[in-house]
């Protein structure tokens, strides 16, 4: 299999919805994703990344009802952290309703890591799959994230059923992650 590359949003959730992996833009850097709740997809994922299933991943969404089937009930403290920074690239740790995700996405945790996007192609995107999705920066593990679809073609192609085609957003890398506990940036 190699993988189409273009700007149709409904291949690229008809993909997830079949299992399949797919590359995406986000803020700063091309994401590979899933659909969050598809085991088997998570572990393709993890395998093509080379990533130690303990660390867990980030779920993205264009809503934030999109995040509920994944999110516990917050504090009022913690929500007005989100209402300020979401949609936005801002990752949030917060806690998680592990009983209802698998295990392979939130790692060794009780904590998910979620995220709101504001880019627009991301965002449609996951409006597209009517959920949220897996945002996991498209590298191997502890190598640079690809910037491009022409990169991500480079080294994910054969893996990969679709990668979607806009420019990343203006931030420059990863978005940082901070624990919505105890507002501490971790990445």
């Amino acid at each position: 299999m190699s993988a189409d590359l273009g700007n149709d949003l409904q291949r690229a959730a008809a993909a997830v919805h079949s299992g399949a992996l797919i590359a995406y833009a986000t803020e700063g850097v091309f994401g590979l994703g899933c659909d969050p709740l598809n085991s088997l997809a998570l572990e393709k994922l993890l395998s093509l990344k080379q990533r130690d299933a303990s660390k867990g991943l980030i779920v993205i969404a264009s809503t934030r009802a999109q995040l509920e089937p994944f999110i516990t009930p917050i504090s009022d403290t913690i929500e007005a952290k989100l209402r300020a920074s979401w949609p936005g690239p801002v990752t949030w740790i917060l806690p998680c309703r592990t009983d209802a995700v698998p295990p392979l996405l939130i790692g060794g945790f009780s904590t998910i890591a979620a995220r709101v996007s504001a880019h627009p192609v991301t965002a449609a995107l996951c409006d597209a799959c009517g959920h949220a999705l897996v945002s996991t920066s498209a590298n191997i593990s502890g190598q640079p994230a690809c910037t491009s679809a022409d990169q991500v073609a480079r080294f994910f192609a054969d893996d990969l059923a679709y990668i979607l085609d806009p420019p990343v957003g203006e931030l420059n890398g990863p978005t940082p992650i901070f624990d919505g506990v105890t507002g501490q940036q971790l990445r």
